[in-house]
């Protein structure tokens, strides 16, 4: 594990905590979960980043392709938005997903996956596992694949290749993920150690998420919900990163540790003063820019060493 650090302006880190806190304060109990992702949508969903945009279905599965000028055709990501399977769009994650393209020179299919409470698990895997299909038969090889995704969407990243193994389909080159959600049975120590610090995310919160996606009878430890329970052999490359002001903090390091155990390569990244998926606010954050340009290395260096044992 490294901890990387960053000189944190508190007033920019601040406003965007404001940001953040300033849509929930606009919820109740009674409040829609329509209205959630449509305010959700409108506090994140502008773009100033330049990049191209095409609105696809992906197999049946609503999708926009996002590049930014010069990125390499054959190579590309597949993008699963967070919001604790509830909230999150293609279009509140634009702004990231147009980053990620531009530092790593790949173009990227960002999906609207279905959402709970109408649809539960495992809608949303099943329509990563279409997404990830659609780009195969559109000519691209799964060693110019990448998979990314931050929060539920690091959570779909794993359980799609848990998925893909389950079927014996090939995996992607590698694997990044922002803050993910791998315990819905939210078992950490950091669910506590972390409660004062975190400034969004409590456990309550967590619980009533996971049973929001797997209804009334699901199982917070299966496996496919829950990466953390998973036997991990065989996976691909993996860099994560995570903030250390996180309640889920333990769900990245629990997680890394049973991979590496279990002969995976995984890059740990605890970010010092970092809440959850701050790489989402580039525009505010030197530290989101910072940790971006880390992932296009980490892609950059995969792709490249996947391309080359395939030609081999």
């Amino acid at each position: 594990m490294t901890r990387a650090t960053e000189d944190i302006a508190a007033a920019p880190l601040d406003l965007v905590i404001e940001r953040i806190r300033g849509v929930y304060r606009g919820w109740g109990w009674g409040t829609p979960v329509a209205q959630m992702r449509s305010d959700w949508d409108a506090a994140f969903g502008t773009c100033a980043v330049p990049v191209l945009r095409e609105r696809v279905s992906a197999g049946g599965v609503d999708a926009e392709w996002l590049a930014a000028s010069g990125v390499q055709p054959g190579k590309a990501i597949l993008y699963f938005h967070g919001g604790g399977f509830r909230l999150g769009s293609v279009s509140s994650h634009r702004e990231l997903v147009a980053r990620i393209s531009e530092t790593s020179g790949c173009r990227v299919l960002a999906i609207n996956y279905r959402l709970a409470p109408e649809h539960h698990f495992p809608a949303p895997l099943e329509d990563a596992i279409v997404a990830y299909g659609w780009m195969r038969d559109q000519g691209l090889k799964p060693e110019n694949i990448a998979f990314a995704g931050d929060s539920a969407g690091g959570n779909l990243v794993l359980a799609a290749m848990l998925r893909l193994r389950e079927r014996d389909l090939p995996f992607p080159a590698a694997g990044v993920l922002m803050s993910p959600w791998t315990d819905l049975a939210a078992t950490g120590v950091s669910y506590t150690s972390r409660a004062d610090a975190d400034p969004i995310h409590h456990r309550p919160m967590i619980l009533a998420l996971a049973k929001n996606y797997l209804g009334p009878d699901g199982d917070p430890r299966n496996p496919l919900a829950s990466p953390l329970y998973a036997d991990l052999t065989g996976l691909p490359p993996l860099l994560i990163q995570v903030g250390d002001r996180e309640t889920v903090l333990d769900d990245s390091i629990m997680f890394a540790d049973r991979a590496r155990a279990a002969g995976v390569d995984v890059e740990l990244q605890v970010w010092d003063g970092m809440i959850h998926v701050f790489q989402m606010f580039g525009a505010e954050l030197a530290a989101a820019r910072r940790a971006i340009d880390s992932i296009a290395e980490f892609l950059d260096k995969q792709l490249k060493m996947q391309a080359e044992r395939a030609s081999l």
